[in-house]
Formats: structure tokens, sequence, C-alpha cells
């Protein structure tokens, strides 16, 4: 239950009817202008203006066909779902009123009894406010007594009365687990307590001082130097790279979730407002749809996401810090969504043609809209951009175990393709996987097992971790048989094919990695045994594909069938069985 900033949200069918084309966008308001509260508050636009006013053409939403909002039955708006989800998340649906189910809620007898502490008005006094939002308000606050005597706080008060569904009151309740169960970052703001009474819940926290990270960039006239958004960057993927390896997403990051400790300069930043995140492992997807409508994923909105949607988000906020503008923008949320879908970020105008190529790069694999083929925050960190600043340690990252695990389950022959394709890599390529393998802990001999992912997990483990049930995953990666693995098969077996096809250069990985392949793993193959190696039965339809796969000249794997099985088998390759 975040604190929001932004313009009130029209109803589906207002909406509907104030759907403007792109290119209109407001001016920027003025740090003193008071922002408005929406009326759902987990879809609220940001102040930030574009780079498109009054030019329509070079939209970042011009990719949108006209004729989409001409159709005679057009397809529905992911709008109007989101909002009718998000009315039934906060119990304002009206009567009449279409949404989607999620689940059994009761508006009457609903439990609002969390066994926190009632002790809270003995032990703080309320300050000043500090913000508002759609469940309640932070204050500041000062310990009255105990280890807490006269020390400033934040408190964020969530009203009971305002908890009318089920969901809302499992919300509050996640939100403190998730805050009590991380610990341990210097990006992450700290948890002290939670307690309750008949009216409310209090969240007590550390107090940051030095306001939004969205007010330094209004401040700033709107955007970062390349040197100082680095900063920014650094701190935000470290903190998120610690929250994703102990299975929580944030699902809401934005620059109002970033507050700096104190008006100084260099203040450290701290990610604030788990209202929204939840627990995740790393072979399950989510499906509720919530965020900030400028920072939603695609995957989001098409009701399928992971760890990879806070990514994007992480993505939008470094093109607003590089250029001041907002990559996907319209008049109203359903453009927006739109914008998300379908759209392509500018690249072209002030200031991108005069900021780095890396700068560049690094924005880009963060918006892309294939999730699989999005940097996570480990490999952002690792990104060349930001190979010049000071601080930065490349985390364990969990999509490693994930890779580890899809690696040993493969076919001998698909094993055979990827090693053939590391040894491709370049330097830089190979950066962040001799990172991940050090953290691994590699034995005299350069080796490690799979017992070392459990062990090397251990080791920057929170409470997180149990709940996420990240750890149960990773002790069916430790159970599995396989031998030691040394660097040369951890890159193979690490390494994503999806990141690299989207690289410019994955042409000529698939080109050299066929010929290393073709050189010393290929061999002659039968489309039955071809067939066995990727575990599919033996029906004529599969045969019929998989003889694409072989050539025809020496039986040997063909190009086509080398980069397929790079990729493992897909079903949407196979065709059904009638």
């Amino acid at each position: 239950m975040g604190l929001c900033h932004g313009k009130p949200i029209r109803s589906p069918q207002e909406e509907e009817k104030h759907e403007s084309p792109p290119g209109n966008e407001e001016p920027l308001p003025g740090l003193g202008t008071p922002r408005e509260q929406p009326k759902f508050p987990f879809v609220s636009p940001s102040p930030l203006p574009g780079s498109y006013k009054n030019s329509p053409a070079n939209s970042s939403v011009s990719s949108t066909p006209l004729r989409f909002f001409k159709l005679p039955f057009p397809p529905p708006s992911p709008a109007k779902h989101i909002k009718a989800l998000l009315a039934r998340r906060h119990g304002s649906v009206k009567p009449n009123e279409a949404s989607i189910p999620e689940g059994s809620e009761v508006e009457l007898g609903l439990d609002k009894s969390f066994g926190f502490s009632k002790q809270f008005l003995v032990k703080y006094e309320l300050g000043e406010e500090v913000g508002r939002g759609h469940f309640g308000y932070t204050s500041s606050a000062t310990g009255k007594k105990g280890e807490m005597k006269g020390v400033e706080v934040a408190v964020k008060v969530i009203s009971k009365a305002k908890m009318t569904t089920a969901i809302a009151i499992e919300d509050v309740r996640r939100e403190v687990k998730i805050l009590s169960a991380l610990t341990g970052h210097k990006n992450l703001v700290r948890f002290y307590d939670a307690y309750e009474d008949e009216e409310n819940v209090y969240i007590v926290m550390e107090l940051c001082r030095g306001g939004e990270l969205l007010d330094r960039i209004l401040s700033r006239g709107g955007k970062y130097s390349e040197k100082d958004a680095k900063n920014v960057m650094v701190q935000i993927l470290s903190v998120v790279a610690f929250c994703h390896l102990q299975g929580v997403v944030h699902r809401d990051l934005k620059p109002e979730n970033f507050l700096f400790t104190t008006k100084d300069e260099n203040s450290p930043l701290k990610v604030i407002d788990f209202g929204l995140s939840d627990l995740v492992k790393p072979d399950e997807r989510l499906n509720d749809i919530v965020g900030s409508a400028y920072y939603v994923a695609p995957e989001v909105l098409h009701r399928s996401y992971g760890t990879e949607a806070d990514m994007w988000s992480i993505g939008v906020i470094a093109y607003i810090l590089l250029c001041g503008s907002r990559p996907f923008w319209a008049r109203t949320e359903s453009g927006i969504f739109r914008a998300v879908l379908k759209a392509e970020p500018n690249f072209e105008e002030e200031p991108w043609p005069s900021l780095s190529p890396e700068a560049k790069d690094f924005v880009k694999r963060l918006l892309n809209k294939d999730y699989r083929k999005r940097m996570t925050a480990a490999q952002a960190l690792s990104h060349p951009w930001l190979n010049d600043c000071q601080d930065v340690k490349i985390p364990l990252d969990i999509i490693v175990y994930k890779h580890i695990k899809a690696y040993i389950c493969s076919s001998s022959l698909r094993k055979s393709a990827l090693r053939a394709v590391a040894k491709t890599l370049t330097v830089a390529q190979l950066f962040y996987l001799r990172e991940q393998f050090a953290l691994l802990g590699p034995n005299k001999g350069g080796c490690i097992s799979l017992q070392s992912f459990k062990t090397a997990l251990m080791k920057f483990s929170t409470d997180a971790i149990k709940d996420s049930k990240v750890l149960d995953f990773v002790n069916t990666l430790s159970s599995l048989q396989h031998g030691k693995m040394d660097f040369e098969e951890f890159a193979a077996a690490a390494i994503s094919m999806y990141q690299l096809e989207s690289l410019d250069t994955w042409e000529q990985h698939a080109r050299r990695g066929y010929e290393f392949f073709d050189k010393d793993g290929n061999r002659p193959i039968m489309i039955e045994e071809l067939a066995s190696e990727l575990g599919l039965g033996p029906s004529v339809p599969v045969h019929v594909v998989l003889q694409d796969w072989i050539r025809h000249s020496d039986g040997k794997l063909s190009f086509l069938g080398f980069v397929k099985l790079l990729h493992g088998v897909s079903s949407r390759i196979i065709p059904k069985v009638q």
C-alpha cells in the first residue's frame, strides 16, 4: 500500500471518452505544485515531461497504428481490466461494474487483527505528516522510551477502515513480513517494528530526510549527467539484485519510491514501499496486475511475470535519468499501456545522440519487451557502462541457478552445442560469468560442485529466502546428479541464449559456435536419435520437423538445428498430433 503521487484516474468509461492521440504532453509542474491523489493508487503517472511535445510524428507511441482506434470492434483496452482488478483489490467496485475475479473476498466479517504489538502510542510520539496515499499517510515520529528513545523514525499509518477486502489485508501482512525479513543492505530502508490498534496499522521505519529521487531529478532540470546517473543506477541495481536473490520482487519501482537519506548531494539512496511486493521462486510466475502505469512491464499486462518486471521499471528510470523524458507516454492510462505493449523508446532525439553508446545500450537491454532477453540486476552491474564506477560489487545472481539446472537436465547434444557457443564469448561477456563462478567458491582445482550453489546462497540469505521458497528450488538443483564443473563448462551452462540472441553480434556468435561444434561435436545422427535426445515421442509430424535440423549431405546437425538446439525444445515448433 504505497504512497502515490499523480493525477486522478478516470473510470474506464470516462477514459475511453477522453482517449487522445499521443504527443500533446502536459508542461512540467513546478516543484511546489501540489500533487493530487489518484483514485486507484497503484496506477499513478509520474509528473515528468516527455520529449515529444507538439511532435506527434516523433512520439514514442507513434508506432501504434491509428486504425487501432477506428476499428468497429476494437480490442479491449488493457487499462479496463487493470482498473477493474485494482478496484476489486481495494473494495471499490460498483455494484454493476465488471471485474476480474482474484480470489474469494468477503466485505463483511474480515479479520483485521494482525497480531502486532498495541503499544505504538506508548512508545512513539507522532510528528508532522510527510506523505499521503490511498490507504493512509506517513509521518515522522520520535521514540519516547527504551532503545528508540529520542530516535526519529518514519511511520506509515495504514487505516484499517480502508482495508475492505481480504487482499488488501494480505497486502499489509505481506509488506510487514517482507520488510522484517529483508535486512542487511545499505540501500534498503531499515524496518524497526509494526504496531496496530483498533483504527490503524503502524509500520515504523528509518526516516529519510533527503527527499525523493523524483524531486532531485526535477531540481536538476529533469535529467542527470551520465556520471551522476551511473551513481544512482549502481545503488538501485545493487539493492534490487539483493532483493531478487532472496526471491522478492518489488513490483512498484519508480523515482518516487527511492529516497535520499539526507539532503547531502552524495547521500545514499534507499528503496522504500514494499506494499506491492511479493515472493516468487525462480521457476514461478506471478499473474496479478499491480504497479504504476509509466513503469509497468509488458509481461505484467499479460499477467505472467517474475523479477524481470522490476528490471523493466529500472530501465524506465534510467531512461528518465539520462534524458528527462518518459520512454512511453500518452494522455491516458489506456494509451500508456498500449505504448508499453507496442511502441519503442525514442533514442534519436537529444540528448541521446550526444550520450555514450554504452549508456544507450544499457537502457535498451533493460527495455527489451521480451523479458527473457532483459538483463538481470547483477548483469546490469556488470555492463560496460558501469565499469568505471567505484565500489561496484557484482552479487550472486539467481538466474545462474535456473540456467545450470536447465543445462544439467539437457541432452548431451545440447550441452555440446552450448559449450561451442561459450567459446565465442568475448572477455567483456565472460566478466559477469567469472564473477558468478568466483562467488560459488571453486576449489583449488578450479571446480565447483552442485553443493557449492547452496553453500554460496546461504552466505547471502535472509529470512525472506525461506518465505519465497528459493531455498527449495536450490535444493532441487543440489540433489541432481552431476560431477565437478570447471569454468569452461560453467560458462556454457550459465549463458543465456535469449540474451545473447538480443545482441547485434548474435549471428557471429551462432556462426562461429556452429563452426566449433561442427569440428568437435558434430557427428552423423539419425532422426530417431535426435528425437530421443530431445525427449520427443516417435510421432511422424515431429520427425518431419526434425528433418530440417539434419544436413542431407552427411546426416550431421545443420545450422538451423544447431540454433534450435541451443534454445532447447519448444512446443511451438513441434506440430500437434491430431
